[in-house]
């Protein structure tokens, strides 16, 4: 594991946004920013879920969140804008953005994958995750230390046979968090990294690897050090690198 530990107060005062967040990965890590002090924007297509995560959070006794029910798959580009001007309207900037949600799609083989799968993938883990960003980096340069976190995988450093669409997007999320690094350096407060989760105990992971046993992987809790290291201020310089969680 990633080798960090946050002190309790780490993110304390600090606005971040969260997609994916009503389950997995991103409802551990909502939960996790929300414990070290920061106000928590749950992003998501499932309001139920992160209604969830909401309730978690104030039982707790933490900031109180805010529940953004929007489906990444169909949004259009204005709907991101809105949003930007609704966050920027409640908290005036924007701390933290962790790029989190992602669809699987098919595992087959390129010959056999349809345009149409190969374009939804494309959809919800790169176009609107490049939607979300670009209409979110205004409100990042106005913090005086923001991170944006993308969710990266094995299959986005190395391709891997019947990975399809999902490999790609996930090459492309490297790209992207390259590009936006190189553009930001020395420009502004605002540095891009991103996170390979690994083998984690999610529906996702279930998903890919149905014979395996769930409890041979680490919990989504379990991973935590690193997103907390990226979207906290002992990460202030750090720029364009790749981590991994694992």
């Amino acid at each position: 594991m990633f080798d960090y530990s946050a002190r309790p107060e780490l993110l304390k005062g600090r606005v971040i946004l969260v997609t994916g967040a009503g389950r997995g990965i991103g409802a551990a890590a909502a939960k996790t920013y929300a414990a070290h002090g920061a106000t928590v924007l749950l992003l998501g297509k499932t309001e139920a879920n992160l209604a969830e995560v909401y309730d978690h959070i104030e039982a707790a006794g933490q900031p109180q969140p805010v529940v953004i029910p929007f489906n990444l798959e169909t949004a259009l580009p204005h709907q991101y804008d809105e949003l930007a001007v609704m966050i920027e309207k409640a908290f005036g900037r924007l701390d933290g953005l962790l790029h989190n949600a992602s669809i699987i799609g098919p595992r087959t083989p390129l010959e056999q994958l349809s345009g149409e799968h190969f374009m939804q993938v494309m959809q919800v883990n790169v176009n609107a995750m490049f939607m979300l960003t670009r209409a979110m980096l205004p409100l990042l340069k106005l913090s005086q230390d923001a991170s944006v976190v993308f969710t990266s995988s094995s299959v986005g450093r190395k391709g891997r046979a019947y990975w399809g669409a999902y490999g790609v997007s996930k090459f492309a999320t490297e790209g992207l968090m390259q590009t936006l690094a190189d553009e930001l350096e020395d420009v502004a407060a605002v540095r891009a990294n991103s996170i390979n989760p690994g083998g984690t105990r999610t529906s996702m992971r279930a998903q890919a690897y149905p014979g395996e046993n769930p409890m041979d992987r680490p919990a989504p809790e379990e991973i935590m050090p690193v997103y907390l290291y990226l979207m906290g201020p002992d990460s202030a310089g750090v720029s364009g690198q790749a981590f991994d969680a694992q």
